[in-house]
């Protein structure tokens, strides 16, 4: 889908229960339009990862995701060969009595046809222009990153046996990161930066509403509390996904306003640890008094 302005982008996103600031927006467009990678960085729960599965959805396009983590190799982002499969060929060549060089054997065993591709792969080789979003990529570290640059350049990637796989259609890349680690100047260089923080109260409020068809003062209420528990120092700070299961739980709970005994009976569906949960219930007062 072709995207003309930075304005049109937003009211797509808008029609898929995704509010976002016109910043924002306009280097989501740009990011578009110039074929970019773009980087999503901001505190764990600030909704980066939505960015690129709203932009799947707003677009029409296929979502690839490689989740990564702390050891994450080239072969479980890129490809692995298919060993059972290729030792199933080997003894059907036995079998049969085939006789090949071994410079033939090898190639047909490192062919396509043996090939298990990975998610980044999987983004190159699609025919129809697909999101790939790498995410939480500063669990990885500076070697996995370089293996990334090829790709985020010039949209190919090199396998040995294979030589150059160039992408059919290039894919919309986002990456995100918590920034718990600093990233390379390298990587940095071939993406856009969208800087994502928790989202202002009135914002928040608007998402909440916008998202489940809820009453405004409620959803005023819940942005609120929430921004204020983000400023107890919890261990996990709600996220926004976690504000959307409050006022979920809200609703079929039938409240329509924040009380004392409402916050402290659904408390564990806003916050996920022991010592977050005791501190907001030692708080609920005050936290009352900042949301109402």
């Amino acid at each position: 889908m072709a995207i003309s302005s930075a304005d049109e982008l937003q009211g797509l996103l808008a029609t898929h229960a995704y509010i976002s600031k016109p910043e924002m927006t306009k280097v989501l467009y740009l990011a578009l339009r110039l074929q970019k990678p773009l980087l999503v960085e901001g505190p764990p729960g600030a909704g980066k990862t939505q960015i690129a599965k709203v932009l799947s959805k707003a677009l029409g396009m296929r979502l690839i995701r490689l989740q990564c983590y702390e050891g994450i190799d080239e072969a479980k982002a890129l490809y692995q060969w298919n060993e059972p499969l290729q030792r199933m060929a080997l003894e059907f060549v036995r079998q049969n009595g085939k006789q090949e060089t071994w410079a033939e054997l090898k190639r047909e065993l490192y062919s396509p046809d043996f090939l298990v591709a990975g998610p980044v792969l999987q983004a190159l080789q699609s025919r129809e222009r697909a999101v790939l979003l790498v995410d939480e990529i500063d669990k990885t570290g500076p070697a996995f990153e370089a293996f990334l640059l090829e790709i985020l350049s010039d949209f190919q990637v090199s396998i040995p046996q294979l030589g150059t796989v160039t992408a059919v259609e290039k894919p919309v890349v986002v990456l995100t990161s918590n920034a718990q680690r600093k990233l390379t100047d390298a990587l940095r260089g071939r993406c856009f930066l969208l800087w994502m923080n928790y989202p202002a109260v009135e914002l928040e409020a608007e998402i909440i509403t916008h998202s489940r068809s809820t009453e405004s003062h409620l959803s005023s209420q819940v942005a609120r509390f929430t921004a204020a528990v983000r400023h107890l120092g919890m261990t996990k700070p709600p996220a926004i996904r976690e504000s959307l299961d409050w006022i979920d739980a809200l609703q079929l709970l039938g409240a329509d306003e924040l009380t004392a005994d409402v916050v402290s009976e659904t408390l564990p569906v806003l916050l996920k640890t022991r010592e977050d949960i005791d501190r907001a219930a030692g708080n609920v007062a005050l936290l009352l008094q900042r949301a109402c």
